[in-house]
């Protein structure tokens, strides 16, 4: 009998590629929990679901729910049963955090609670994943790449409300005896990204022959970096925890239960060297200028890092995201209609 995974956030950036290796790949079906505001958008899960048979369309069920109310009798019952659920909802725009620190604490701390409320509640949950971010750990000096259970230090609204629903998830393992984990990613490229965010943007201003402004240190000499990873990665590595036997886990010697894994990119990439890079897709020249990141972007951090250590010892290793990059680069010209904000 196939296994159900509930999704919340599936219209998503990453919650739709998930749902698209999903189907690639399993016999799932798919409930997928979303409101649909600015950060989703339905013509992605469409145009993914759309490019797939009958009897696979037929495997994903679109649910209209916002999370910062409470999962409602009626709302329960056209879920059904689920085995598996993926919280991937959330709002993640660290610009407007800043600006409206409350609506992410509703969004990402009351939201998880919500669901986690709901979650507990249901018979025979095999596991729940809560998808985080590196941005808890807070900015990398060089040389520094974050375990998965190093001390947090956010720098800004968003990361603050990923880190409290973190501390909710491992209250509910803790407390009800939920089976969770927890997964820290970095940043994640691919098809069908919001053209605001990093790569997207480039992509669109080489091709139209525009200045590309890159974050750097103060003296404007060194760019930001990132360990870039494409969402069918980060999609891969989901299944896999999901699939994962996780009793071979013990409580580590504090007597933490709920598991930590960092998803982490093959390689760490500049953010003038990313830049040039898609420019050489293009076979173009990088037009750019170098700008001191934190005062252009207060809030935000010039080095992400963590250790994927732990997962590659588990068996799961990325692709490399180069050639990743040069297929997302190549698509998303030929898709133009993803490039406009």
């Amino acid at each position: 009998m196939s296994k159900k995974i509930l999704i919340t956030g599936g219209a998503g950036f990453i919650a739709h590629h998930l749902i698209d290796y999903i189907l690639k790949n399993t016999d799932w079906e798919i409930t997928t929990l979303d409101r649909l505001d600015f950060s989703g958008n339905l013509n992605r899960l469409k145009e993914v679901v759309e490019s797939f048979p009958e009897k696979d369309k037929k495997r994903v069920n679109v649910v209209h729910h916002d999370l910062k109310a409470e999962l409602n009798p009626e709302i329960i019952s056209t879920i059904g049963k689920v085995d598996f659920i993926g919280h991937l909802a959330a709002g993640s725009h660290v610009d407007r955090s800043i600006k409206y620190p409350l609506e992410f604490v509703m969004d990402n701390v009351v939201g998880t609670v919500n669901i986690l409320d709901y979650a507990r509640k249901v018979d025979g949950l095999e596991r729940f994943a809560y998808f985080s971010t590196d941005e808890v750990f807070g900015p990398a000096p060089r040389g520094v790449n974050y375990k998965e259970n190093d001390r947090y230090n956010s720098t800004n609204p968003y990361s603050a409300s990923k880190a409290g629903a973190e501390e909710l998830v491992v209250a509910f393992e803790n407390t009800y005896g939920l089976p969770s984990f927890i997964t820290h990613t970095m940043n994640v490229f691919g098809e069908r990204q919001n053209p605001e965010k990093y790569i997207p943007m480039v992509i669109k201003k080489v091709r139209d022959n525009e200045k590309v402004v890159v974050h750097a240190n103060p003296e404007k000499t060194k760019a930001g970096s990132r360990h870039y990873i494409h969402a069918e990665d980060v999609s891969e590595a989901l299944i896999f925890l999901f699939n994962y036997d996780h009793g071979k886990f013990i409580p580590d010697e504090t007597g933490a239960k709920c598991q930590k894994f960092n998803i982490v990119g093959k390689d760490e990439i500049d953010n003038l060297e990313l830049a040039r890079f898609i420019a050489k897709c293009q076979s173009k020249k990088l037009n750019y200028e170098m700008v001191d990141f934190h005062s252009q972007r207060p809030g935000h951090d010039l080095r992400y890092a963590l250790d994927g250590t732990k997962m590659k010892e588990m068996g799961w290793e990325p692709k490399s995201s180069y050639s990743r990059l040069e297929d997302t680069v190549k698509w998303s010209l030929d898709n133009n209609r993803w490039l406009k904000i």
